[in-house]
């Protein structure tokens, strides 16, 4: 599991501002939507940008919360790509946006910074492999841990003493970074309040800084069967030898 978040530095943004066009984007605004065409990267240099795939009516799948230094929209460096997901500033957002053909001159005038963006996609595409292997792998609590730990990590939604603030406008978004349903992260969310990790005030949920999620991370939680099923593989390994 990687939690590090990984960002370009000021310096390499600054270096991709000259070949790249500066956008400010109010909370809300839909950058592009699924399908459309795609061509070249986004770098967010302030704010937020989630990137949201439609499942049903009402709900949808979170994969990826852009936050400054790091990247959006890459799928449009391929040859007559398409984005993949919709893009949503989740706050007052700022961006950088480099076409492709921008991208290839930046390649050829300045490798070093370009292999540091290469080197920043490459890894927010492992992170993408690693919620994929969680997401069919992992309880749901286990699933909720890890992402409040990542958002714990990048100072998605965090306080200075390390707690994470969620209102209410943001607890559907947590289901879809999870990939469950309301009542199953609601259940989960009740267990983990019990232990003193959640305070509820009102409609917004307090949640333990990372160190202290990270422990009960490393506990078997509740009704996962997948743990289950591993004990019971492993008793029966024993049993043989």
């Amino acid at each position: 599991m990687n939690l590090e978040a990984t960002r370009l530095s000021p310096t390499e943004q600054e270096a991709t501002a000259a070949y790249a066009a500066r956008a400010s984007w109010p909370a809300g605004f839909v950058i592009f939507q699924r399908g459309s065409p795609a061509d070249g990267v986004f770098i967010v240099t302030r704010g937020r940008v989630i990137l949201r795939s439609r499942v049903r009516a009402g709900r949808g799948f979170v994969p990826w919360i852009a936050t400054p230094g790091e990247t959006f929209g890459s799928e449009g460096l391929v040859p007559a790509a398409r984005y993949a997901t919709d893009a949503r500033a989740d706050e007052e957002s700022e961006t950088l946006y480099l076409s492709g053909a921008r991208f290839r001159a930046f390649m050829r005038e300045q490798p070093p910074h370009a292999l540091a963006l290469i080197a920043q996609l490459t890894a927010e595409r492992t992170s993408l492999l690693d919620k994929l292997r969680e997401l069919t792998t992992l309880s749901v609590e286990q699933r909720l841990l890890t992402t409040l730990l990542r958002l714990g990590c990048n100072g998605t939604f965090t306080r200075p003493d390390g707690h994470i603030v969620l209102d209410s406008a943001h607890y559907r978004l947590l289901c879809e970074l999870v990939g469950a349903t309301r009542e199953s992260v609601s259940l989960v969310l009740a267990r983990l309040s019990g232990d003193g990790l959640v305070d509820r005030q009102g409609s917004t949920l307090i949640v333990a800084p990372a160190d202290r999620l990270l422990q009960r991370l490393d506990l078997p939680p509740i009704g996962d069967e997948l743990l289950v099923a591993g004990v019971h593989e492993s008793q029966s390994e024993s049993a043989v030898s």
